[in-house]
């Protein structure tokens, strides 16, 4: 007895090729009903609020602003003072503003925000780090720069303070299109 759809044998082959057929096939129906009820699942975690509340408060604003000042702003800091505290990593010179390598970190207990900011790239805000006291404050991340420009690490503190650091880093090859 052949299955409909399946190669056809005659012999000991038939029955491996069938039995084949319909492991695979279970297998198939089984990945896609998973799927399905992830999705499910997924829909109903988006509808009843139940997604973790950082995966939502994306800042459109802060991302968006075109300067230092503005992303500041944005997320609701004043001017901040520059610190020891405060570092920031990257390469002096990078080959390929595509990828660059950038790291901030603080030693200051209390910090909730890490912020990454680019000068001169059409937007200033590269990255958006939330913090928690179960976290060590050192991110890393790779940006692209289109030219070299003055690098921020930004640490927003509990008490709303914004404390900075920064760091030249020179681009050989600008990786915003230049």
């Amino acid at each position: 007895m052949a299955l409909p759809g399946t190669p056809q044998a005659d012999g000991p082959l038939s029955v491996l090729i069938a039995t084949t057929y319909r492991k695979e096939n279970i297998m198939i129906q089984t990945r896609r009903k998973t799927i399905q009820h992830s999705a499910v699942v997924a829909g109903l975690l988006a509808a009843s609020g139940l997604f973790p509340q950082y995966a939502l408060a994306f800042n459109a604003k802060a991302f968006e602003a075109k300067s230092v000042a503005d992303a500041l702003k944005a997320i609701g800091v004043g001017a901040p003072v520059e610190s020891k505290e405060v570092s920031i990593t990257g390469p002096d010179i990078a080959e390929n503003g595509a990828v660059v390598p950038l790291g901030a970190s603080t030693t200051l207990a209390g910090a909730k925000q890490l912020l990454l900011l680019v000068e001169k790239n059409p937007n200033t805000l590269v990255a958006l780090f939330t913090l928690t006291d179960s976290v060590d404050a050192n991110v890393t991340t790779r940006a692209k720069m289109g030219q070299s420009s003055d690098v921020y690490a930004v640490a927003i503190m509990g008490d709303g303070r914004a404390l900075f650091a920064k760091k030249e880093v020179k681009v050989t090859l600008g990786g915003c299109g230049g």
